[in-house]
């Protein structure tokens, strides 16, 4: 199955992506604002794709592996609505990730009006969040652009800098269309 956007394909992460996730989350780049750092080696990265699978046959939905329509065998990046733990509880994370050569080109905001629809409109989500770095300016305002309101803001001495959350209900997404 694959949903699209007007320049991107988006579909369900499978294994044969491996080496397309290795390249993009081993890559030191993609990770300046996570000190958790790139994935040490490929059998990490292969243990994330098996949650992936284990997640969308659980939820029903997992994030996507992403390809522009140009050129649909190349995966330049992960993302879309994927469940998750922050702050101590469950949530419908919105969230996204690209290999630097696709920065700057408007990618993860189009990403993520396509996934707000794709979690409120077919899979009718009670709630979306976002979560950033407090200093990473860029996808905050990819959070923003999407219609994502800040909610709360998250300190952790052993992990800073603070996190950032936004969220956007089901009954606020409703009204944004309205007013569109």
């Amino acid at each position: 199955m694959y949903w699209e956007s007007e320049r991107l394909l988006y579909r369900p992460v499978m294994m044969s992506d491996l080496d397309a996730l290795f390249r993009i989350y081993g890559d030191v780049r993609t990770h300046a604002f996570n000190p958790g750092g790139p994935h040490r080696d490929i059998d990490h990265s292969r243990r994330v794709i098996l949650q992936r699978i284990t997640d969308r046959e659980r939820y029903g939905f997992d994030d996507w592996a992403i390809a522009e329509k140009t050129q649909p065998d190349k995966v330049i990046g992960f993302g879309g609505v994927f469940v998750s733990h922050f702050n101590g509880r469950q949530t419908n994370n919105l969230g996204y990730r690209f290999e630097p050569a696709s920065w700057g080109k408007g990618y993860a905001t189009e990403l993520a009006h396509r996934a707000l629809v794709y979690g409120f409109d077919e899979l009718q989500l009670a709630e979306i969040v976002g979560v950033t770095r407090e200093n990473h300016l860029a996808s905050r305002r990819v959070l923003e652009k999407a219609g994502l309101l800040f909610t709360q803001r998250v300190d952790n001495p052993e992990d800073p800098p603070a996190h950032l959350m936004f969220a956007l209900t089901i009954e606020q997404w409703k009204s944004l269309k309205q007013q569109a």
